[in-house]
């Protein structure tokens, strides 16, 4: 007769210690989490963000001094003779706005479409800078390259940098579980980036109306941002196992995606942090959206090229990792193959 093995109800409860590192666990885990999401939000405020001032030098300086007086390290300020160079920086995503005193009526320029809260911002000291010409009076604000009227506060906009990286971050786990080999991984993330993108565009753009421009560059930049951000996971992940997966899926979320900038901008971020998320594909890849929906492709050559990286260092570990897995593969199907023995 055979004993079966006792139920598994019956195996003893795990011991308190292994409960307490648990604990320890979560709460170190939902403190990572809020402090990521939250703390770029919290701290946000102007740091050098880039701004024209148009007019005569003296009057400048004086601009220049009550900006730094109401924000100190707030701006960067360029310094330009008159209101059509002011606008050729704005449309040309070198500064985020003006404030121009050349025309002998000063004038705020914004640009909601590059930040909504860098235009809010600049409205908000446009009541003190009359103060300072000595007319008492508020002084005019113009929106040169405004958000959708459909989505005049950019919140399409802001809230598709999430669901961009998740997808990036789907398509990696589902390739890696359901598809074997490298080369069809890689067709796979390539081919759902397209698709992709053409998607999510259409949705921003036909449906919520939170983007303007031309639908296939618009489409272009957010197959990038997928691509580059699907490819870097599988890689890791190819080269690494799991550990690279988790690698990977961490940098993007807890890392990327609260420091994209997107819903404010980089400047906006506090310390370096606004620089660093321009440097991975969150942050690159909705810069590089804003720049072909809403300046014909101006200021997008660092975010489109930060992007290639990515995508260029994803195709690289995945060659990489994969013949490091072939050999462990081949023992796998050679142990498995069964064995035959000779008949005498």
């Amino acid at each position: 007769m055979s004993t079966q093995a006792a139920p598994a109800a019956d195996a003893s409860p795990s011991p308190w210690p292994t409960v307490a590192r648990a604990v320890a666990l979560l709460t170190v885990s939902i403190s990572l989490l809020l402090t990521a999401f939250a703390w770029p939000s919290v701290r946000s405020s102007a740091h050098d963000v880039p701004i024209a001032v148009a007019g005569p030098a003296p009057a400048v300086r004086q601009i220049a001094s009550v900006l730094d007086q109401r924000l100190p390290d707030g701006f960067e300020v360029t310094e330009v003779a008159d209101t059509a160079a002011a606008e050729q920086l704005i449309r040309d995503r070198e500064v985020y706005g003006a404030i121009d005193l050349s025309s002998g009526t000063p004038q705020v320029i914004t640009a909601s479409a590059g930040s909504a809260a860098v235009a809010q911002t600049l409205n908000s000291i446009a009541t003190g800078l009359g103060q300072v010409q000595g007319t008492g009076t508020t002084v005019a604000t113009r929106d040169l390259v405004p958000l959708p009227a459909d989505d005049p506060r950019g919140t399409g906009l802001a809230a598709g940098a999430l669901p961009l990286v998740m997808g990036g971050l789907l398509a990696a786990l589902l390739l890696t579980r359901l598809v074997r080999g490298s080369v069809r991984r890689v067709t796979g993330a390539l081919t759902f980036a397209v698709t992709g993108g053409l998607a999510v565009t259409a949705i921003l753009q036909f449906w919520f109306g939170s983007l303007d421009g031309s639908y296939w560059a618009n489409c272009g930049a957010t197959a990038l941002a997928i691509a580059a951000t699907s490819l870097t996971i599988l890689g890791l992940e190819s080269l690494l196992g799991y550990v690279g997966f988790g690698l990977g899926a961490a940098t993007m979320m807890l890392i990327g995606n609260p420091l994209s900038g997107t819903a404010t901008a980089p400047e906006m971020l506090p310390g370096w942090s606004g620089t660093l998320g321009q440097l991975l594909p969150p942050g690159a890849g909705g810069q590089l959206l804003r720049s072909t929906a809403f300046f014909d492709g101006h200021g997008a050559t660092r975010s489109a090229a930060v992007l290639a990286t990515w995508l260029t260092l994803g195709l690289v570990l995945c060659l990489a990792g994969n013949p490091r897995r072939r050999p462990a593969a081949t023992v796998e199907d050679t142990a498995a193959q069964p064995t035959t023995h000779a008949t005498v």
